[in-house]
C-alpha cells in the first residue's frame, strides 16, 4: 500500500498508545469522538486494517466501516436529537485528508446550525467523555 505510516495518530490510537473517547469497537472497526468536533457527537470511524485511503482497503473491510458508520449514525440521531447526519471521507492531501489512515467522519447536524470550521475548537474532556458514554450506551442497547 502506498506510503502507509504505521506511526500515524490513528494507528497509535488503535494500538492503545494514545487515548481516545471510544464509542464503538469490534474486530474490524474502532470508532471514537473527534477531540476537535465540528458539532457535538462528531465521530471518527476507523478500520483496524492499515489503510491509507479508500483505494487501499479491502472491499470487505470497507463495507464493515460503512456498516459501523451507519449504525453509529442511527444512534447519534437519537442521542444528539439530530435533524440529519453529515458523512465525510477524504483521500490524500488534494482530497483534504490530514491523517493518513482511512477514516470516516460522522457528524450529527441540527437544522440551521453551521458546522464549526475544521480544527478550530478543542472540546473539553468532560464533554467528550459524556458524549462518548451516551453514544456508546445507545449502541449497546
Amino acid at each position: 500500500m502506498a506510503n502507509y505510516d504505521p506511526n500515524n495518530i490513528f494507528a497509535k490510537i488503535l494500538r492503545g498508545e494514545l487515548p481516545a473517547y471510544k464509542v464503538f469497537e469490534d474486530e474490524k472497526v474502532f470508532a471514537f469522538l473527534d477531540i476537535m468536533p465540528r458539532a457535538p457527537g462528531h465521530t471518527l470511524v476507523v478500520p483496524k486494517a492499515p489503510a491509507r485511503t479508500i483505494i487501499d482497503i479491502a472491499p470487505d473491510d470497507l463495507a464493515h466501516v460503512i456498516k459501523a458508520t451507519q449504525n453509529i449514525a442511527r444512534a447519534a440521531m437519537t442521542v444528539f436529537a439530530a435533524d440529519g447526519i453529515t458523512i465525510q471521507q477524504f483521500n490524500e492531501p488534494a482530497g483534504g485528508q490530514v491523517v493518513f489512515h482511512l477514516h470516516v467522519h460522522m457528524i450529527p447536524r441540527k437544522n440551521g446550525v453551521a458546522l464549526k470550521p475544521p480544527l478550530s475548537f478543542k472540546e473539553e474532556p468532560a464533554v467528550l467523555s459524556e458524549h462518548a458514554s451516551r453514544l456508546a450506551g445507545a449502541l449497546q442497547g
